[in-house]
């Protein structure tokens, strides 16, 4: 039995490098108990802001036997999104992840495909693919099966690549080999602490997610709070200082995946191209990006925002 456990583990994460994972990390699927009180917490002090649908599925949220019936493991999987050229520092910014096509899609369809690997070469295996679009806890999952530690600023770190890159699972009806955590490599930094603009990392290991400029440029559906006027850093949507700052990320390299190209024009916008943006330019360069979510008018809210 332990041999073939062995040998499903190891077609499963051979096949998950195969498809452009990073790495492929495995762990039981159980209550996650740590994480219970970290998450009650997190929301009693309001940390989540707007973003109401972090309270639903708190049990589902730590229990993936409640998300996938009969389910025995969670595969973690980690896909670079690192940039090879970056925005110049004069204009205004967008997060790395969001240069290309909306990630969803670009993993989906990898995670497809790792199903169907699973069913052909190992037979009726249940399962669900997830993209940070279900309650499912993925940095502790991905932190639980070894892949990384859980920085300060809240985002996986490895010591190999640093953090730019995304966070997937699949959670399955099979029994595999699991792995153990790793330890944390954060000792006494605290550059990403100190760096952020908003002063959103509250204390180590805990952000308030109502202060973040992601949740202002992408979540909140409202007006931004004027007190927050001129502390943006000149971030439209997303924000990369926790990691830009991060002596890790020094680590990171180009990803190879064609579709997380930017559009040629994103690069060259200068502050001024972004602050005329026309409504045709913004359907043109986030034809497929996950800056589509914050729709033109979101976008436009966010540069006048800025001035």
């Amino acid at each position: 039995m332990n041999n073939k456990k062995q040998h499903y583990t190891t077609l499963i994460k051979t096949e998950a490098k195969r498809l452009g994972f990073l790495s492929c990390g495995i762990s039981k699927a159980t209550f996650l108990e740590e994480e219970a009180p970290r998450l009650e917490k997190w929301l009693n002090n309001n940390m989540h802001g707007e973003m109401r649908y972090m309270e639903n599925h708190f049990d589902k949220r730590l229990d993936p036997t409640k998300l996938v019936e009969g389910s025995k493991s969670v595969v973690s999987l980690l896909l670079n999104y690192f940039p090879e050229e970056t925005q110049t520092d004069s204009t205004l910014k967008l997060s790395k992840y969001a240069y290309g096509t909306d990630y969803h899609f670009v993993i989906k369809d990898k995670l497809k495909a790792l199903l169907h690997f699973i069913h052909d070469e190992i037979g009726d295996v249940n399962g669900r693919a997830f993209v940070d679009s279900a309650p499912v806890l993925d940095k502790a999952w991905a932190a639980k099966s070894g892949l990384g530690w859980v920085g300060k600023h809240s985002n996986l770190l490895t010591q190999k690549v640093g953090s730019f890159y995304f966070i997937a699972e699949l959670i399955i009806d099979l029994d595999l080999e699991y792995d153990a955590p790793t330890t944390n490599h954060c000792g006494t930094c605290t550059a990403c602490i100190d760096a952020c603009p908003t002063q959103a990392i509250t204390e180590p290991y805990v952000v308030d997610g109502s202060k973040c400029i992601s949740y202002f440029t992408i979540e909140l559906k409202d007006n931004i709070p004027s007190e927050f006027k001129g502390k943006f850093d000149d971030w439209m949507f997303g924000c990369d200082v926790c990691q830009d700052v991060c002596p890790w990320n020094r680590f990171s390299k180009a990803h190879n995946e064609p579709l997380f190209n930017p559009h040629p024009e994103l690069l060259s916008m200068s502050k001024k191209d972004w602050q005329e943006i026309t409504e045709e330019t913004f359907r043109k360069v986030f034809k497929k990006s996950a800056v589509k979510r914050t729709k033109f008018s979101g976008l436009t809210r966010n540069i006048n925002f800025l001035k």
